[in-house]
């Protein structure tokens, strides 16, 4: 993060992180609670360790950490990780055609879990599958490595159904209450019609007209392994974004040692913060140190039911044939 950045975050965090002068103490500079904050998340140390490097007290620390996270979702969430508009949706399925040739796609869409600290008293509700104990976060990502929608704080026991159809993004597709953009005919084909806009997801997902799942199974006909290569294509995206995501802000790396309330702040602080400095320049900088590490949040099994409708199906099948016709082909 270069200092006009940092000046920059300040700019518009500051007067949330400012406290009153007393006759007892000065208060903590912003740009200290700052700065304590970004070395926390890029670098997942402890509190106790920031203390000794600060020289303030642990709790200092925390409670700077804690602040500043609350002030960059308060004052920079809506700016950043805004609801797009039909024109914004309109413009992701633009680039994700350009770039990653599948036509009227929102963005891809996947979930990780988030490792934590057992809470006291929570019982099962926070144990996954991996026999640690989480939260979850799902995340649509455009095709510039963005964030378009997130969602944290699911139980890491929900991963196997209910977190994508209870979540805000899932009922207001299912609704229709997300300015998504009428159908409309793929490029350079009429042949199948007006098509749906749709997001991309792996296997975890539930088949729906505007969700698409890859087709299961091995050995399976050329036009169908066509459909797959493209749609894991457009999926890898959120992939790449959340490798991004985990090498910049380590924290996310580590077992959080907080309650969940807090952790949920410090994961939303962290992606919009991926959002302020998603540099397309950078990029592969940043997806090479991920795959060097070789540090991956843990994946979500099952996001919903494997059974889709019949109109889905033929929203898929539609797809596949345009894949392996002339307009479609890469």
């Amino acid at each position: 993060m270069s200092v006009e950045q940092m000046e920059e975050i300040l700019s518009i965090v500051g007067p949330d992180l400012t406290r009153q002068t007393t006759n007892f103490r000065d208060p903590i500079e912003p740009k200290q609670r700052l700065a304590i904050t970004l070395r926390y998340l890029a670098a997942g140390e402890s509190f106790a360790s920031l203390a000794y490097q600060y020289r303030l007290g642990a709790i200092t620390v925390c409670s700077s950490v804690h602040m500043t996270c609350s002030a960059i979702e308060k004052k920079m969430m809506s700016t950043h990780i805004p609801p797009p508009t039909e024109d914004q949706w309109k413009a992701i399925a633009s680039k994700f055609w350009d770039k990653w040739k599948f036509p009227n796609c929102l963005g891809a869409i996947d979930g990780k879990h988030i490792t934590i600290k057992a809470p006291a008293n929570s019982g099962s509700l926070f144990f996954n599958y991996k026999k640690t104990f989480s939260i979850v976060l799902l995340a649509l990502v455009d095709a510039d490595y963005r964030f378009t929608y997130i969602q944290v704080g699911d139980f890491g026991r929900a991963s196997d159904g209910g977190v994508y159809g209870s979540s805000r993004l899932g009922r207001g597709m299912e609704a229709k209450t997300l300015n998504v953009p009428e159908d409309s005919p793929l490029p350079g084909s009429g042949v199948q019609g007006p098509m749906p806009y749709v997001i991309v997801g792996d296997a975890a997902f539930p088949l729906k007209t505007y969700l698409m799942r890859p087709f299961p199974g091995h050995r399976l006909p050329r036009w169908r392994e066509n459909f797959n290569y493209r749609l894991s294509s457009a999926r890898m995206v959120v992939e790449c974004a959340f490798g991004i995501l985990t090498a910049r802000w380590r924290v996310l790396l580590s077992r959080l040692q907080m309650a969940p309330h807090f952790v949920d702040t410090v994961v939303m602080a962290s992606c919009i913060l991926h959002n302020f400095l998603t540099n397309p320049a950078q990029n592969r900088r940043w997806q090479d140190e991920a795959e060097h590490t070789g540090h991956m949040l843990p994946i979500i099994r099952n996001m919903g039911g494997n059974r889709g409708s019949k109109d889905a199906y033929g929203v898929r099948e539609k797809f596949s044939a345009f894949f392996n016709s002339l307009e479609g082909s890469m």
